[in-house]
């Protein structure tokens, strides 16, 4: 039964997207561009409701109120092709720096390219590195919301921490208050997964980080806040679903806090 919600669930997750794209595509690019946001964002919601409705997995979030006004830098844990989107429609107004190879998909491209995301050579430095920089800054002088995975890229529930020091400089030079945010979506939808695990989760924002703090410091604030947060969410998050199959990580990772908590 699992496969075959799987399997149904990922039929109708690609034909959602062809589907959309073909009938909406003219009535997006005509739209100003805060107006066309409305679009991928019920797009994201029919994500999630096709989540719960055909695998019967589903999430509540909890801090909305630590999201300040104005400009700021969302900082997600990042496990699963889900929380690229599931937030979106909770958002106002998201900007992402995104590899610049993305911005020449067919279509796709386009769609990013009218939302003003940041293209970025990643393996580009000097000047490109301070175009990204000025790009940055005047989407968060708009009031935008930054998204970016400390991490870089996606990683197993409980598997050691990778950050990635790129945070902190743009957090040093855009002076807005970050926001950590934590969340085990890999849990139900693991990377490069046929089958997705019902069952519910919590997504935790975290109060912000101020900005103005030396670089450093706050990236070890960062780090920290996240992991001890993420630690106890994927306790809470395993205890409310014990029917899940766990990751080796994840299993690992919750035998070391559990011999840490009897110590």
């Amino acid at each position: 039964m699992l496969l075959l919600r799987s399997v149904l669930f990922n039929t109708a997750f690609y034909t959602n997207i062809i589907v959309r794209m073909i009938v909406l595509s003219p009535i997006y690019f005509l739209l100003p561009r805060k107006a066309a946001y409305r679009i991928p964002k019920a797009w994201a919601a029919s994500n999630n409701w096709l989540m719960a409705k055909i695998v019967g997995a589903t999430f509540e979030i909890e801090g909305m109120e630590n999201i300040p006004e104005g400009g700021c830098i969302f900082a997600p844990k990042h496990q699963s092709a889900w929380d690229t989107f599931a937030l979106l429609p909770y958002q106002r107004d998201p900007v992402y720096i995104l590899k610049r190879e993305l911005m020449w998909i067919p279509l796709f491209g386009w769609y990013v390219a009218k939302q003003r995301m940041i293209p970025v050579n990643r393996g580009a430095r000097g000047k490109v590195m301070v175009d990204v920089m000025v790009r940055t800054k005047e989407e968060m002088d708009a009031g935008r919301q930054l998204i970016i995975y400390p991490e870089g890229t996606r990683r197993a529930p409980g598997a050691e921490p990778q950050y990635r020091y790129g945070i902190a400089r743009i957090y040093r030079d855009i002076q807005v208050p970050v926001v950590p945010v934590v969340a085990h979506w890999g849990l139900f939808w693991g990377r490069r997964k046929l089958v997705k695990y019902p069952g519910h989760l919590k997504v935790r924002i975290l109060p912000p980080i101020a900005p103005g703090m030396d670089p450093d410091a706050f990236y070890a604030k960062l780090i920290e806040t996240m992991e001890r947060e993420s630690d106890k969410l994927l306790i809470e998050t395993i205890e409310a679903n014990p029917h899940l199959p766990l990751p080796p990580t994840a299993a690992k990772r919750l035998a070391e806090l559990k011999a840490q908590s009897a110590a």
